[in-house]
């Protein structure tokens, strides 16, 4: 394949077609992160920073001597500050060959469940010069041999908040879920995603459901 200098990115209509009108979805794709296909990863162009859960590091078997540590505080929600374990620095690739970029990214790791895997952040979406759409829930970015595209899955942002309203076995939870859905008037609808940052944040801090990990795939 012949090298492209500065490929033009653009979106059109087409982009967004197999796409189901109208929704909110957040924006998952899958990655590879250092030997493994990760799913799950969440785009959040409104991180600073990056993030790996610590249930997804263990799938990974890397060893806990990898972590950094770091006393920087996340700051959630509401002010709420969250210590990460550590920071770990592994490749990560996007796209397929030869249209792929691979970038050594510093993730923040936190010990707690989550409906996602990981979160990639605007400071490495800008390392990668990317360009997102929500409205067609695809990123484009530049590549020695042109414009790259990856697709979120819509299927699978379909699932965080079903799981969360279905998994969670203790009545206490139940009854704060249920307390902090009621102030946003949140319906859940099978084929309809009702999601915003505030529904991510508390889902993230009291969910506990069995996280679909980092795949391998051989390449």
């Amino acid at each position: 394949m012949a090298q492209i200098e500065n490929p033009v990115i653009r979106f059109t209509e087409e982009d967004a077609r197999g796409l189901h009108h109208p929704y909110d979805d957040a924006f998952i794709v899958s990655i590879r992160v250092g030997d493994y296909n990760t799913h799950r990863v969440l785009v959040d162009n409104g991180s600073s920073v990056d993030i790996l859960y610590y249930p997804t590091f263990q799938q990974m078997r890397i060893e806990r001597e990898w972590l950094v540590p770091t006393n920087a505080p996340l700051v959630r929600f509401r002010g709420m500050k969250v210590y990460p374990i550590g920071t770990v620095t592994l490749p990560m690739t996007i796209g397929g060959y030869p249209q792929q970029i691979t970038k050594d990214i510093t993730f923040l790791v936190f010990d707690f469940s989550s409906t996602y895997n990981a979160l990639v952040g605007r400071l490495t979406l800008n390392s990668w010069k990317a360009v997102t759409s929500t409205y067609h829930l695809m990123i484009k970015l530049p590549t020695e041999y042109g414009s790259r595209e990856v697709r979120g899955d819509q299927v699978v942002a379909h699932r965080p908040l079903r799981k969360a309203m279905s998994n969670l076995e203790a009545a206490g939870q139940k009854a704060l879920l249920a307390i902090e859905l009621s102030k946003f008037d949140v319906q859940y609808h099978l084929h309809i995603a009702i999601k915003g940052q505030v529904i991510t944040d508390f889902i993230v801090e009291f969910t506990n459901t069995e996280g679909q990990g980092a795949k391998e795939h051989p390449q």
